[in-house]
């Protein structure tokens, strides 16, 4: 059977979300602005989905704002904000040099507007230090953009800190929480952030669907011009089906959460082990303590990722070089560059993430497999490599 290990870039949808969506897309057909009985039962599906988003995050659910992705939830927190009367003298950015492409392409295109961004950098391990943070704000800062958890390495932010220096300065906090949620604990009040996105497809969702929580009282524009749907926050019809799909999946990840994080982490931790003890030439990227249970980044010392990463799909394992919305570029990893990396371990890193579906058998799999392709790699590789593995046998 092929392993799957590739858990940040999607995840499989889980058998009770399909089967709600099921019923939605059967039953639940009217749209949810109608006020005859069909228009009010899928208002009252999506209504039960925002509760559920909202438990996850520790948030009440009239601050829930249903979107078609955490890119759209990130272009939200940006551009709305950019948008608000409040902040009409404010046209200063400030984000992590690690974010996500759907905060970054969002900033450099408020840039091209008139914008100034500022990227934060993090030290070694991928963390943005907060002194760090407040030499980059500015009297205009309007917004400081910095993801809860990475979905590269893993590395958690401290949140809460950065938040309150942003504050401090008068600006306004989003966090990304699109690789947090359903993976750890979120709660917004203890973040203390103004804004978080999420996305379904991370924990078991469908994609095309997420959300984002806006702070009360925010007055955030929307992006969307038309209906009033989403309370004025964002216009067009709900995906009601998907959505539903989002409410089961939030509930689901919500009652596994503490159970999946000690057993996850120690697959991760048992496979990472294994690759470190097993294979010479092997690095962890990032923070070993401060980082998601589920994910590890390591590079192969004389191994393109690329290469390995298509490799170990032909053996039946699924991992990737880093972002799957970075897939196709001929860019090296930004995030691992701004942990200072030389260029060739950042070219010979893999990202392995586990999730619910992950077995101890399929970890032993692949540390059954992996050395194997490793050393097949090197060896057409590199000469000196093959001597060296010819010696060793």
């Amino acid at each position: 059977m092929p392993i799957y290990l590739d858990h940040n870039a999607t995840t499989p949808v889980d058998s009770e979300v399909v089967d709600a969506m099921s019923v939605a897309l059967r039953e639940q057909f009217g749209n949810p602005s109608s006020i005859h009985a069909f228009g009010q039962q899928a208002k009252s599906a999506l209504d039960e989905a925002r509760d559920r988003v909202a438990a996850l995050v520790g948030a009440s659910a009239s601050d829930i704002v249903f979107t078609g992705s955490g890119t759209e939830g990130d272009n939200l927190a940006l551009r709305g904000v950019s948008g608000m009367p409040a902040m009409a003298s404010r046209r200063h950015i400030v984000m992590s040099a690690i974010e996500h492409e759907a905060v970054r392409n969002t900033a450099q295109a408020m840039a091209r507007q008139g914008w100034r961004v500022t990227e934060v950098p993090v030290g070694p391990f991928g963390v943005v230090e907060p002194d760090d943070l407040r030499l980059a704000m500015q009297p205009d800062t309007a917004v400081v953009a910095v993801m809860h958890a990475n979905n590269e390495i893993g590395t958690i932010q401290p949140v809460a800190e950065l938040a309150r220096i942003a504050h401090d300065a008068g600006a306004l906090f989003h966090t990304d929480a699109v690789q947090s949620a359903g993976k750890i604990p979120v709660d917004v009040a203890a973040l203390g952030v103004d804004m978080l996105a999420i996305s379904a497809h991370k924990f078991g969702g469908p994609k095309g669907v997420g959300a984002i929580w806006l702070r009360r009282g925010l007055g955030l524009i929307s992006i969307l011009t038309g209906g009033r749907q989403e309370r004025g926050r964002r216009a067009g019809t709900e995906n009601v089906p998907g959505l539903v799909g989002l409410g089961v999946a939030a509930r689901l990840a919500g009652e596994r959460l503490v159970s999946n994080i000690s057993r996850i982490a120690a697959l991760r931790d048992r496979l990472e082990h294994g690759i470190l003890e097993g294979i010479p030439g092997t690095t962890v990227n990032g923070d070993r303590e401060r980082r998601l249970p589920n994910t590890t980044n390591i590079s192969f010392e004389a191994v393109e990722g690329e290469s390995l990463v298509i490799a170990l799909d032909l053996e039946g394992i699924a991992v990737s070089t880093g972002s799957a919305c970075s897939s196709g570029t001929l860019e090296p990893s930004h995030v691992l560059r701004a942990l200072g990396l030389p260029p060739s371990r950042v070219q010979s890193a893999i990202r392995f993430s586990l999730g619910q579906t992950t077995t101890e058998a399929e970890i032993k799999t692949a540390l059954d497999i992996l050395p194997r392709v490793v050393s097949r790699l090197r060896m057409r590789g590199d000469p000196r490599l093959r001597l060296r593995e010819d010696a060793r046998k």
